[in-house]
């Protein structure tokens, strides 16, 4: 993909400024301004230039993003590599295929040259997470920044949604982190981006909770297309029309009974997130508006700020213990 071509996703996203209370300590949009002034172009030079050549990366900054918040709160803890005397929440199940960290590394690195002790690898992810939803025809936005580092990665401590619940079993995991269905909803439409390995809803296809037939609340077309894609590969997309846009066609796609996991589905099934997919689904401009918005709440989820924490040196390892 051509730097031109890049610089017109950005151009033609909608620019979407998010206000929030600024509160003395806490995160604050420009928390660099003075101590780093060109941290958040540092980032989005290293996510242009990876883009450029995948862009499904932003799937996957999205997916790092979020099962980093869900977990300890937006603190790196993602990140930690394990070791042979302790695990860390990379050997969790469900982050066994979360990938980009060598983005998020190649970041730090040019950040480490070029103020050195100063960004924490948890606003790394957010900004990188912004800058690649822009690329891919999202919202642009500001994010607060000034998250500090966590001090523990624990593979036990992560407990999150899976693909076949209903949305009041989904919902849980949302309001234990101060996030409403309208937040659910709008985060959710980042699967308008991405795939989805065939084993989360193979079930669907043809044995759907044991019945030996499909979902019957998924699109017979898109049940034969499936079955297809998996006789041949191990993954589909989630937004079978544009695949690698942020866009609200993932709301179109489910109403049409195009769901692919079942989670997707039962948005449209149940009667109080039903109207926001629609909402959604007719007004393209109003989904970014509160997919920003969203993001931007998420991203604040128990953040560690001021002396807590740490701004770690190599976002892999936690800082030596200081004697």
């Amino acid at each position: 993909m051509s730097s031109s071509l890049i610089s017109l996703l950005v151009i033609i996203g909608l620019l979407v400024v998010v206000v929030i209370p600024t509160v003395a300590g806490q995160l604050r949009v420009g928390f660099y301004n003075a101590s780093c002034p060109s941290a958040e172009l540092i980032i989005q030079q290293v996510v242009q230039k990876r883009f450029a050549s995948d862009p499904s990366i932003t799937a996957a900054l999205l997916r790092m993003h979020f099962h980093d918040c869900f977990v300890k709160g937006c603190d790196a803890s993602i990140l930690i590599d394990s070791t042979q005397s302790k695990s860390s929440e990379k050997d969790a199940g469900p982050n066994l295929t979360v990938r980009e960290f060598d983005l998020i590394d190649d970041a730090k690195t040019n950040l480490e040259a070029a103020c050195p002790g100063t960004v924490s690898c948890a606003d790394i992810i957010t900004l990188a997470t912004r800058d690649s939803v822009a690329l891919a025809g999202g919202p642009s936005y500001n994010v607060p920044t000034g998250r500090r580092d966590g001090l523990v990665s624990d593979p036990s401590l992560v407990r999150l949604p899976g693909p076949d619940l209903t949305v009041p079993q989904a919902l849980r995991f949302f309001t234990a982190k101060r996030l409403n269905l309208n937040d659910m909803v709008t985060l959710l439409g980042g699967h308008s981006v991405g795939v989805a390995h065939c084993n989360f809803f193979q079930d669907r296809l043809s044995n759907f909770r044991g019945t030996g037939k499909p979902d019957p609340d998924m699109d017979p077309a898109l049940v034969s297309e499936l079955q297809q894609t998996c006789g041949k590969q191990s993954t589909a997309f989630l937004d079978q029309n544009t695949s690698f846009v942020l866009d609200n066609q993932f709301y179109n796609q489910v109403l049409l009974k195009r769901g692919v996991m079942r989670i997707d589905q039962e948005l449209t099934l149940n009667k109080a997130s039903a109207p926001i997919v629609s909402g959604f689904a007719s007004n393209a401009g109003g989904f970014q508006q509160r997919f920003a918005a969203a993001m931007v709440k998420m991203g604040s989820i128990e953040v560690l700020v001021g002396s807590a924490g740490e701004i770690r040196n190599n976002c892999r390892v936690f800082n030596p213990t200081k004697q």
